[in-house]
């Protein structure tokens, strides 16, 4: 057996436990061609090329079968380049979105059909702190998906999230958190606002997505994240999901980001993220869980 993966220049490790039959990544990105998807004038960084073909090189090895797709924000809300990735994974995939107030029923329905379940609200790329502005997207955004059982997924922090505790109880939807609600493992776990989220995990109102650990970490292997992982998943091991967030867009720390040139990608070793779920986990059914129960209830597979 291979004992390692290259895939995009990165170095990959291989799985150090049986990864489970129908075992999900979710939360991935693609990218380009961009000649045939062109990004939008608007974004804030220019990604290089991510294929449909790097994606299986790396999960076919690590032995997982299924991925969520998530669309990223250099599009804007134009899903084409998720959309045709969806469709040419077939069953192996779904999808989550980002739409706007110019949306359409129909083509909301289009995108059900082809495997999208969930609408993302991005506020952190934009930079949006603020709870008027972020129950007023998540009110139209509801209007719109309520009849199809699709879940809003939010990029935000985790005071952000606090404070819409109330917003939530208020849609009868799901609510998926992704990137740890980018909670800063640093500051313990009696940091403000921690035991609200943890609550609404809890009380089965919040999903969280165990993904992109390295956005949160000040160590290289993540080693900071262990107990926050392990409080999140005792809290409620039915909301919580994980994710690669491959190919790692997000900038360098230091770096100031320009659309004026590709921004690489982070050489982040997903083999050893897996891995290190593994680890965070002590029970081999709650692994199974969140590989493949979770989100076989949450993306409908």
């Amino acid at each position: 057996m291979k004992k390692e993966i290259t895939v995009h220049g990165v170095v990959h490790q291989t799985p150090q436990f049986v990864v489970p039959k129908k075992s999900c990544d979710c939360h991935t990105h693609v990218f380009g061609p961009h000649d045939q998807f062109p990004l939008s004038k608007d974004r804030k960084y220019t990604p290089p090329e991510a294929s449909i073909e790097n994606l299986l090189a790396l999960h076919d090895p690590l032995g997982l079968e299924r991925v969520v797709i998530v669309h990223p924000s250099p599009y804007g809300s134009d899903n084409s380049c998720t959309l045709d990735a969806i469709r040419r994974l077939g069953e192996r995939a779904r999808g989550v979105v980002v739409i706007d107030k110019g949306t359409t029923a129909m083509e909301i329905q289009k995108m059900h059909d082809l495997g999208v379940r969930g609408v993302r609200i991005n506020l952190e790329t934009q930079g949006v702190t603020d709870k008027k502005y972020a129950t007023k997207e998540i009110s139209w955004v509801y209007e719109k998906i309520k009849d199809l059982g699709w879940h809003i997924q939010l990029f935000t922090q985790l005071k952000v999230l606090s404070d819409l505790e109330s917003v939530f109880k208020q849609f009868d939807i799901e609510f998926v958190v992704d990137h740890f609600g980018l909670i800063n493992p640093a500051l313990g776990m009696s940091q403000p606002y921690l035991d609200s989220v943890i609550s609404m995990i809890k009380s089965g109102k919040l999903w969280i997505k165990l993904s992109a650990p390295h956005r949160i970490s000040s160590k290289p292997d993540g080693e900071d994240v262990t107990e926050l992982a392990r409080a999140l998943i005792e809290a409620n091991p039915s909301r919580v999901v994980w994710g690669s967030d491959w190919p790692h867009p997000g900038g360098q720390i230091g770096q100031p980001r320009s659309i004026d040139r590709p921004e690489a990608f982070n050489p982040i070793d997903d083999g050893a993220a897996l891995n290190r779920l593994y680890k965070w986990v002590s029970d081999k059914w709650i692994l199974e869980k969140i590989l493949v129960h979770n989100p076989e209830k949450l993306y409908e597979f």
